[in-house]
């Protein structure tokens, strides 16, 4: 099993960007979890990061190229603003699930607009980093 794992922008600035919203760990402690969780159920992941909605939208099409079985998308601004990134998941038709660090309904109102949330069978938000991992596995239970 082949998971993709999209982060948009400004996850690279974790640990740096308001900690008090997305804690102090970096964006390689994600990645690190993020493999370890991997491992240890025996799929084969893959994480992405780009600032540029072109480059997310280019890289959800060469998941569809490349087998991938599923996609945790953080699409992070632009889960608000992306109709592109929801077309490019309804164009390669890969189960995904949305993950969001914080708890963007308890946020801003324009946060609680989820374009992406469209196309995806779940959203998780407001776990942390531990989102990740439990998107990966609610992935994997619906892959199996």
């Amino acid at each position: 099993m082949k998971i993709l794992v999209i982060n948009g922008p400004n996850l690279n600035f974790l640990g740096i960007r308001e900690p008090d919203i997305y804690g102090k760990n970096t964006y390689r402690d994600l990645c690190a979890l993020l493999e370890n969780a991997a491992k240890e159920r025996n799929v084969d992941i893959e994480i992405f990061q780009s600032n540029h909605e072109g480059e997310l939208v280019e890289k959800i099409q060469w998941a569809y190229f490349h087998k991938v079985d599923g996609i945790v998308i953080n699409p992070a601004a632009y889960t608000h603003t992306s109709v592109a990134i929801l077309d490019a998941l309804k164009a390669v038709n890969i189960p995904a699930v949305e993950v969001h660090i914080s708890d963007v309904d308890s946020r801003e109102d324009f946060r609680q607009i989820s374009y992406v949330g469209k196309y995806c069978f779940k959203r998780i938000a407001g776990e942390g980093f531990d989102g990740y991992v439990h998107a990966m596995d609610v992935l994997i239970d619906k892959l199996k």
